[in-house]
């Protein structure tokens, strides 16, 4: 492995790994956060790369988004719409893409002040919605996500310029450790992995179903999570929210209890930190993937 410390963030046409100090802040702002954030949730976003915030969804709320993710995937079971992820050997959803676009639910929660606010802070600009997914992950077959940092993704197949996004996860169902919750690599955002292996085209048709390329090697995997001093399993109960930096190393296991797992996510970028061209000469995801045209900036709902 080497360090390319001062250097930009490479990875996809490289012969080895990798590893590279973070160059971005990880809370862009410098001021105190306003009284509806905790300062001990923003602390422990910067130290950790992730926070949790219990219960934060909860009573009527809570139940209208519980059964708008039920609906949607009762509507969409079967469908051949390129918006729709079937699991990798059947016909079961196990992402729909694009939410705000198929349901004003999702819209407002997208624009949820407590939601809005926190990444608002972290970001320290206004924001957009670079992506968002309902991810299903059904009892007894649920597959798993393999470890990955969002931001190589992005950053390679999208063209993001800096880690300056944050992903929020609200959980639908309870996560807990039968039904595999995520995993995080704590404080593995402070260091950049860049992947052996070229991209192929339209790479996403595959890896949105079992991501090969851009996967850590693990020896990477193995050294941050010794230098973490372990692993960390997020859990908590329907209606609580994870918040989660661009470049931390994460995935899930596969869910063989009998108890479905199902969240929302959503992840909002700085209107600072829009789409360049991706590397490599590779082509544009999908609209519904990496919003370029749909990047009107986010206000909160009344």
């Amino acid at each position: 492995m080497i360090s390319l410390a001062n250097e930009y963030y490479p990875s996809r046409n490289i012969r080895e790994t990798v590893l590279a100090r973070r160059r971005e802040p990880v809370v862009w702002s410098n001021k105190a956060p306003s009284s509806s954030i905790s300062k001990d949730a923003v602390n422990h976003y910067q130290k950790n790369g992730f926070v949790v915030l219990p219960n934060l969804i909860s009573g009527k709320l809570l139940r209208i988004l519980q059964q708008e993710m039920h609906d949607l995937r009762e509507q969409y079971k079967g469908s051949r719409d390129e918006i729709v992820i079937n699991e990798p050997d059947s016909n079961t959803v196990r992402t729909l893409f694009n939410l705000p676009s198929m349901s004003q639910v999702f819209d407002e929660l997208s624009r949820h002040p407590a939601l809005l606010g926190f990444a608002r802070h972290v970001l320290d600009s206004e924001v957009y919605l670079h992506q968002t997914r309902l991810n299903y992950k059904s009892g007894f077959d649920g597959k798993e996500f393999y470890w990955h940092s969002d931001f190589e993704t992005w950053h390679v197949e999208d063209g993001m310029p800096a880690m300056r996004a944050v992903s929020c996860s609200v959980l639908l169902t309870d996560n807990n450790e039968f039904n595999g919750p995520l995993l995080v690599i704590p404080e593995s955002h402070k260091t950049y992995v860049g992947c052996v292996g070229e991209t192929p085209d339209e790479n996403f048709k595959s890896s949105l179903k079992t991501q090969q390329i851009g996967t850590p090697s693990p020896e990477s995997l193995s050294m941050l999570t010794q230098k973490a001093g372990g692993l960390e399993s997020i859990k908590g109960a329907a209606g609580s929210v994870i918040f989660f930096d661009s470049n931390l190393l994460h995935g899930s296991a596969g869910n063989i209890s009998p108890f479905a797992r199902a969240n929302v996510f959503m992840v909002y970028n700085s209107v600072e930190n829009k789409l360049g061209s991706p590397l490599h000469g590779l082509k544009p995801r999908p609209e519904y993937l990496a919003h370029r045209q749909q990047v009107s900036t986010l206000t909160p709902i009344q």
